[in-house]
């Protein structure tokens, strides 16, 4: 404004250039165009609100060269920008003819453009004036003008203006094009909202209005629900605009079944639980055998609930191998407390939607798993298994262990949010139960959210009670034999459980007995007469050749051999230790599908072996000229953990004085550098295997001690357990007493104690 005052009482020249960024409020001379307009300022019209309308000629195109002042106003000294004579030659009249041709385009598809500036183009035959002129009548962005307005042969003015009406025919094509197909709809939505509006006064003439719409039911049952009062007044607004709305909307239909999922949710609904612990404990006795520590802890979620009224306790967890009654726990707890019972299988979901839920702006959304089951139970207080909380998996769709958090966070539940729902939920009356094989796969979050409640493996007597008292009577009646008269011996069970099968839980066991059953269903059928009680022959003649062993450790004592433990997610499993060597240079060969832990166990066992090798009485140089092998069938499977390091030292010891190792006795710990033999874990399911297997012995760590009173008295009682804390002790045990390896052991133990 002060430059514009300052012109007009001088010679009415100013400088006119584009700013670089249109969005600064007061650019600096850095912050324009060097290449701009000398101009003359014609007219000046002050208007309200203090702006002015001016009206400015350009004279000629200049150059900044300097600036002179920053205020009261921009100041600056300018030179003349070399202005080329046009040339006209073949090349320049074709592209003025290219030029006028997309000009004309633009005109006749609506470009806004003056009579009479439109008179001076069309007849204009100086190259350069036509391009400025074209440049400025038509709607072109700044930087295009400003490239135009800088370009110093007539040639690239001329392709510079020609590309600029081609980005602007494209865009208006595409413009014309959208109208149109916006017409067609906007008519077909005329005429069909015109159709139904005649429908219905033609109903109304005929009086046969009486037939209610799909929605007026909804008021109804939004009032039947039972909502609370912010999520009824949620229901309401939404069904206003479901009335508004044109019915045949396709938004309808998804207002609509978000309004039915909000009426079929059990807000306030709730059964009545009735608790009597020694009805509950009746129940569980019934339908479970063993499970003492489990079913003692439901006990206790009941007493406690029963004096409270409404316990916001952890959410247990049960942790074991497959077969073991997790499952069918959580159906029993649920028949106690008089609950419905709802399962849902997490194993292999990988999408977060599953758990909360999709939004409503995508086609065919879904409330989340959580809220399907409780809307499929009609309660709000249901007993809800998380089956497989520990084979959850995570991609680019999300996390779905991380939306359990608040789902199984007593603090938080009681306003779960649902995606789709929008609105939270109470799930702090449901009594939430997961279930895990393993529990290292669960996120440490999630797992602190929880209680772990162990589920170990059955012994032999466990099982033959579970078969005799579970699983027989229940084969007989889903083949129809309950009524036949017949029966397994109790031989005949221990022949089962002891040679076809080899398990923690029972689950394999169930389908051995089932395949009896199904060849004596088909006898029955046929008409021919079984013997109606099952013994130890006819197992073998109705299911084959013993398929194990019983005794599963080596059938003779071997060098280099020993009986190790291990634990994995199907329980306890007992592990033949393999050593062996051969000329060569020096090498360790693993093989067996080891982990990175179980390798670098044998490596540490071999560095303790040859750190003590001149005190056992061996060459210090055996590994020089010598590979050592060490292989831990089956090798298929893999494995491993710290806990085979003693055993993989002992099979060296042993393979290096050729002495023999006991194969009944089982041994498990890890093992340092110095010989010392630290506390691992799984001891009660290490200690089942073991006692599956046959073995007499077994030696683990010191710190171990403390494990015991879990593994089952039955176990406890039928073998020898042997607490170690070095290697010294474990080779005087495993060892046999013939051979050089004993003496040199003793002969070590000798020199300590001096």
């Amino acid at each position: 404004m002060k430059a514009l005052e300052e012109a007009m009482n001088h010679d009415r020249v100013i400088v006119l250039s584009a700013q670089r960024d249109p969005e600064t409020e007061d650019p600096e001379v850095n912050q324009v165009y060097d290449i701009c307009s000398l101009a003359k300022v014609r007219e000046l019209v002050k208007q309200d609100e203090g702006t002015v309308r001016v009206l400015v000629e350009g004279l000629v195109r200049v150059r900044i060269k300097s600036t002179v002042a920053q205020s009261p106003y921009l100041k600056v000294v300018i030179e003349p920008h070399i202005e080329p004579v046009s040339k006209k030659n073949e090349h320049v009249e074709a592209l003025m003819y290219s030029v006028l041709n997309q000009f004309r385009r633009v005109i006749n598809m609506g470009a806004n453009v003056s009579f009479d500036a439109l008179l001076v183009i069309l007849n204009m035959s100086e190259p350069w004036l036509l391009s400025d002129l074209i440049a400025a009548n038509v709607e072109i962005n700044v930087n295009e003008k400003q490239r135009i307005l800088e370009a110093t042969k007539i040639e690239e003015k001329l392709g510079l203006v020609a590309r600029a009406l081609g980005r602007q025919i494209k865009i208006m094509q595409i413009a014309s094009k959208i109208q149109a197909e916006t017409g067609k709809e906007l008519d077909k939505m005329q005429r069909e909202l015109f159709l139904r509006e005649q429908l219905k006064s033609i109903e109304k003439e005929l009086e046969n209005m009486n037939a209610k719409s799909d929605n007026d039911d909804l008021p109804g049952r939004i009032e039947a629900a039972d909502l609370p009062e912010m999520i009824k007044s949620k229901a309401l607004k939404e069904y206003q605009r479901l009335k508004a709305m044109p019915s045949f909307s396709p938004e309808t239909s998804y207002v609509r079944t978000y309004l039915e999922w909000l009426c079929d949710l059990p807000w306030n609904k709730k059964d009545e639980t009735k608790i009597n612990l020694r009805q509950a404990q009746k129940i569980l006795n019934e339908d479970h055998y063993g499970l003492n520590k489990p079913k003692e802890r439901v006990l206790e979620y009941l007493a406690v609930q029963k004096l409270v009224g409404k316990m916001r306790g952890s959410i247990m967890c049960f942790a074991g191998p497959p077969g073991t009654g997790k499952t069918s726990l959580g159906k029993s707890i649920a028949r106690s407390l008089g609950r419905k019972f709802l399962r849902v299988s997490l194993g292999g979901v990988h999408d977060e939607a599953e758990i909360r839920g999709h939004r409503r702006t995508y086609v065919g959304a879904l409330p989340g798993r959580i809220i399907q089951g409780i809307a499929t139970a009609g309660t709000k207080n249901p007993v809800f298994m998380l089956d497989e909380i520990d084979k959850i998996g995570a991609d680019f769709r999300g996390d779905p262990s991380a939306a359990l958090l608040e789902a199984l966070d007593p603090e938080q539940n009681s306003e779960f949010s649902d995606h789709y729902l929008e609105v939270p939920f109470d799930l702090s009356d449901v009594l939430f139960i997961t279930t895990a094989n393993m529990l290292d796969t669960i996120p440490p979050a999630l797992r602190d959210r929880m209680e772990i409640i162990e589920f170990p493996g059955y012994t032999e007597r466990e099982k033959l009670e579970i078969a005799k008292g579970y699983l027989v009577p229940k084969t007989f009646k889903n083949c129809g034999l309950e009524r036949r008269g017949y029966r397994f011996s109790d031989s005949a069970l221990t022949e089962i459980l002891r040679y076809y099968t080899r398990e923690a839980g029972v689950r394999n066991l169930e389908r051995e007995i089932s395949a009896i059953c199904r060849k004596l269903a088909k006898k029955t059928v046929e008409g021919t007469r079984p013997q109606k009680v099952i013994k130890p022959a006819g197992v073998e003649k109705y299911l084959g050749p013993r398929k194990y062993s019983h005794l599963q450790a080596s059938k003779k004592n071997d060098v280099g051999v020993v009986t190790g433990l291990a634990w994995t997610e199907a329980g306890g499993e007992i592990l033949q230790i393999e050593a062996t060597r051969m000329p060569g240079k020096g090498n360790l060969i693993l093989t067996g599908q080891l982990g990175e832990v179980m390798q670098e166990s044998a490596r540490a066992a071999l560095s303790y072996v040859r750190s003590v090798a001149s005190q056992l009485g061996f060459d210090i140089n055996f590994f020089q000229d010598a590979d050592f092998h060490i292989h831990v069938p089956a090798g298929a499977i893999p494995k491993d953990g710290p806990s085979a390091g003693a055993a993989m030292a002992v099979a060296l010891v042993s393979l290096l004085g050729d002495v023999v190792v006991d194969r009944t006795v089982g041994l498990t710990g890890e093992i340092t550098l110095r010989g010392h033999i630290l506390e691992i874990g799984g001891i009660k399911e290490k200690c089942l295997a073991a006692h599956r297997a046959g073995l007499k012995r077994i030696i683990m760590p010191t710190d171990n001690r403390r494990d015991l009173p879990d593994v089952p008295a039955e176990v406890r009682n039928s073998m020898e357990f042997v607490f170690v804390k070095n290697m010294d002790e474990v080779l005087s045990l495993l060892l046999k007493k013939t051979g050089p390896g004993r003496r040199m052991v003793k002969s070590r133990q000798s020199k300590k104690q001096k």
